[in-house]
C-alpha cells in the first residue's frame, strides 16, 4: 500500500513539474531570443543592453515563472498575456490600441451578437498579447528618457540602467511568444477547426514544439543570430506588431503539417528545425526592432501637463474671497 501511495506521489510531482515547465519557447529560446537581440543593439543605444545580455537574456523566461499555480492570482492575472486568438477579433479592424477600449469594444460585441460564439467572447479568453507587448515597450521607452535626463544633466544612469535591462528582458518574453504561432490562434493545441487535412486534435501538439525539444535542437547546434540584422524603427509600434502577430497566424497549418509528418520527434526534422530558427530569428529580429524604436522615440520629450479648465462659472471665485468666506462669523 505504502508502495503504491509513494508511485501516487511520484507520478503526481511529475504532472505538476511538467505544468510548470510547459512554457513557450521553453527557457532555453526565450533567453536566447533575448540574447541574440542584446548582442546585435547599434552603437547609439545605451550599451548595458549588450554589457548585461546575460541578464536581459534571464528575463526572458520571467513571465513564465508567474504561471505556476501557486501564485494563483498572479498566474491568472497576467495568463491571457501570452497569447490572442486573432480569429475571434477578425471584426475589429483595426484593434484599438488601449486595452480597456479592446475590452469594451468584446464586451458590446456581446450585446449586440448574443449567438456569437458566446463562450468564447470574453476578452481574458481572446488573449491580450499586443496590449502586453506595447504596455512594456512604453515602460522601457519612459526608462530611455530618463536615461537622456540622466546623461544630459550629468547624472548617473545606473538606476535607470536597471529598468531598462529589466523591461527590455521583460519585453522580449511576450515578443518571442509573438512568433510562435500557436500563440495566434484558437487551434492552439489541437485542430478545432473544420479539419480536412485530419491535424491532430490531440492537446499536445503545443507541448511537442516548444517544450524541451527548443533546448535540445539549439543545444545541437541550431542558430539564429544570421537572420537577425540591423534594427529598424517602426512607424507604428502597436499596428506593427498587430501585423506582426498575422503574420505568425498565417503559419499555423505549416505547424500541424509538421506535426503531422513527426516534424517534432526527437530532436526534430531538418525542416521542422529550419521552421523554429526561423520564428526564433523573427522574434528577435521584431525585439530588436522594439529595443531601437523605444529609444528613438524617447528622445521626443512629451508635451508639457496642462491642468484642466474650469467648467463652472460659480466656482470661479479667486482663493483668497473663498478664505475669507470660510472664516468662522464672530459672536455678537
Amino acid at each position: 500500500m505504502r508502495k503504491n501511495i509513494g508511485r501516487v506521489v511520484i507520478v503526481a510531482v511529475l504532472v505538476a513539474l511538467a505544468t510548470t515547465i510547459a512554457v513557450s519557447w521553453g527557457n532555453e529560446g526565450h533567453m536566447a531570443v533575448n540574447k541574440i537581440a542584446a548582442q546585435k543593439i547599434p552603437a547609439e543605444m545605451p550599451q548595458v543592453l549588450k554589457q548585461q545580455a546575460d541578464y536581459v537574456s534571464y528575463n526572458g523566461p520571467e513571465p513564465d515563472r508567474w504561471r505556476d499555480r501557486t501564485e494563483s492570482t498572479l498566474k491568472w492575472a497576467q495568463e491571457p498575456d501570452h497569447f490572442m486568438d486573432m480569429e475571434y477579433v477578425e471584426w475589429l479592424k483595426p484593434l484599438p490600441t488601449d486595452r480597456f477600449r479592446f475590452i469594451r469594444a468584446i464586451y458590446e460585441r456581446r450585446a449586440s451578437h448574443p449567438n456569437d460564439n458566446p463562450e468564447m467572447m470574453y476578452p481574458e479568453k481572446i488573449g491580450f498579447q499586443p496590449y502586453a507587448t506595447i504596455e512594456i515597450y512604453d515602460k522601457l521607452k519612459v526608462s530611455f528618457r530618463e536615461y537622456r535626463k540622466a546623461k544630459k544633466e550629468g547624472r548617473s544612469t545606473a538606476d535607470t540602467e536597471r529598468n531598462i535591462t529589466y523591461y527590455a528582458g521583460w519585453l522580449g518574453h511576450y515578443v518571442a511568444d509573438g512568433a510562435n504561432p500557436l500563440h495566434t490562434t484558437k487551434n492552439y493545441n489541437g485542430w478545432v477547426d473544420p479539419n480536412p487535412n485530419g491535424y491532430t486534435t490531440e492537446k499536445d501538439i503545443h507541448w511537442k514544439m516548444e517544450g524541451p525539444l527548443i533546448g535540445r535542437i539549439l543545444a545541437d547546434g541550431v542558430k539564429f543570430d544570421d537572420l537577425v540584422g540591423a534594427p529598424k524603427k517602426l512607424d507604428k509600434p502597436f499596428e506593427d506588431y498587430v501585423a506582426y502577430l498575422l503574420e505568425s497566424k498565417t503559419k499555423v497549418e505549416d505547424v500541424y503539417k509538421l506535426e503531422k509528418a513527426c516534424g517534432f520527434e526527437g530532436n526534430a526534422t531538418p525542416e521542422a528545425r529550419e521552421f523554429l530558427r526561423r520564428q526564433l530569428g523573427r522574434g528577435a529580429q521584431m525585439l530588436l526592432n522594439l529595443w531601437y524604436t523605444a529609444w528613438v522615440e524617447s528622445a521626443v520629450e512629451p508635451p508639457a501637463y496642462v491642468p484642466p479648465k474650469r467648467e463652472s462659472k460659480a466656482d470661479a471665485r479667486p482663493c483668497a474671497q473663498k478664505t475669507a468666506a470660510a472664516q468662522p462669523v464672530g459672536k455678537k
